[in-house]
């Protein structure tokens, strides 16, 4: 069924932006929905899929102008998250485009700007950011990955894993410790190579739900990268990592908010077609109020959305008001999903019902991008 996400209410695009959400849709229903099934089963949205996105303009839509990139505002990123989002993939362009580019474009030397981002906004270059281990999750000064000078190199030691594009990834930004005795201040961002002797891809991770993102172990043995790969300052690297997070955090609650009202609309469709006791289940009063009670949350969390990016295009969006919306638009997702899947009863329980597919993708919402208990530690701290 062919669902598209209602933009008619929204404050904060333009009509150029619009313009642009028709060609994500475009390109998206060439490339994307009619294989969703397939990349399901193969848990990885293959390489050509980035190329045509990468062609499309798709790609990393904040990259300056002479990085290879088109030098638009945020709220570019956020349309074609929210397209990838009502649709169900799992494809990690977001990942690219509102986290691993700005590392690069902000942190990166002349040189690494011109060797990655140009193909990370074709589709070329696919990246990743390795920061969780598998004996650390929200908890990043625990790392033990070692990056230890020798010569002009770097030797990076440990694993890592849950991450996001690791199996397609042409090159990873590594969160090691550069001083083990430094806590925080010893941690630092290293480039790394597919390809680079000592460091293998583990397997593909067999997840609950979000099926079609390759998420994956990697490993580090011996690694020998020359002291040039070094991304940012030496030291620096968890206030490199702090400084990002406002906007990863956003481009979560985007994301969720889209597959929010993608659960809604599932259900609307499903309780007005289906028939029970001689009536549709829409007829209910219950099926009535409990779709309004969903309605009245996704209005005001998309007028919360807009009012978001809109400060965040600004530069003004602040670390607790970026974990706030994290946490409020996850839990709304969560709760959501769970109350559509109930309106579809055993069918809900099917995955070859697209709600089932929903449910199960919500979950990790609340976890990823640091944990809904994490969001409220740092909430807390600027009460």
């Amino acid at each position: 069924m062919n669902m598209m996400l209602n933009t008619a209410n929204r404050t904060v695009y333009s009509e150029e932006h619009e313009m642009f959400r028709d060609t994500v849709r475009k390109v998206f229903a060439q490339h994307i929905e009619p294989f969703m099934d397939e990349h399901d089963r193969n848990k990885i949205v293959p390489r050509e899929v980035w190329k045509a996105a990468g062609e499309a303009g798709l790609l990393c839509p904040t990259v300056k102008e002479e990085n290879g990139g088109l030098g638009l505002d945020f709220l570019y990123n956020a349309i074609v998250s929210e397209e990838i989002a009502y649709l169900g993939s799992g494809a990690g362009f977001s990942l690219q485009s509102d986290i691993t580019a700005n590392y690069f474009e902000r942190l990166g030397t002349e040189e690494q700007r011109q060797k990655y981002l140009p193909g990370m906004v074709s589709g070329d270059v696919i990246t990743s950011i390795a920061m969780t281990e598998p004996g650390t999750g929200s908890d990043l000064q625990a790392i033990r990955t070692t990056a230890k000078k020798d010569g002009s190199d770097f030797i990076i030691n440990g694993s890592k894993t849950y991450i996001t594009n690791g199996q397609n990834c042409d090159v990873v930004i590594v969160v090691a410790k550069t001083d083990p005795e430094g806590g925080a201040k010893g941690t630092s961002l290293i480039l790394v190579d597919a390809g680079t002797p000592g460091f293998e891809k583990g397997r593909n991770l067999d997840k609950v739900g979000q099926d079609s993102a390759d998420t994956s172990e990697l490993f580090f043995n011996d690694v020998r990268v020359p002291q040039e790969n070094l991304l940012g300052m030496e030291g620096r690297g968890f206030i490199h990592l702090m400084e990002e997070l406002p906007q990863e955090r956003l481009s979560i609650a985007v994301g969720v908010q889209a597959s929010a009202q993608r659960a809604f609309d599932e259900a609307v469709a499903f309780t007005k077609d289906r028939k029970a006791f001689g009536r549709t289940v829409f007829d209910f009063q219950n099926t009535r109020f409990k779709l309004a009670e969903m309605q009245t949350e996704l209005q005001v969390g998309w007028a919360h959305l807009d009012w978001a990016l809109r400060k965040h295009v600004e530069g003004k969006l602040t670390v607790e008001e970026a974990a706030a919306a994290k946490l409020w638009h996850t839990e709304m997702q969560n709760r959501l999903a769970d109350m559509a899947l109930q309106m579809f009863g055993g069918a809900g329980y099917m995955n070859e019902y697209h709600i089932a597919k929903l449910w199960r993708g919500a979950r990790v919402t609340r976890i990823f991008g640091g944990t809904s208990e994490i969001m409220k530690e740092v909430i807390s701290r600027a009460i």
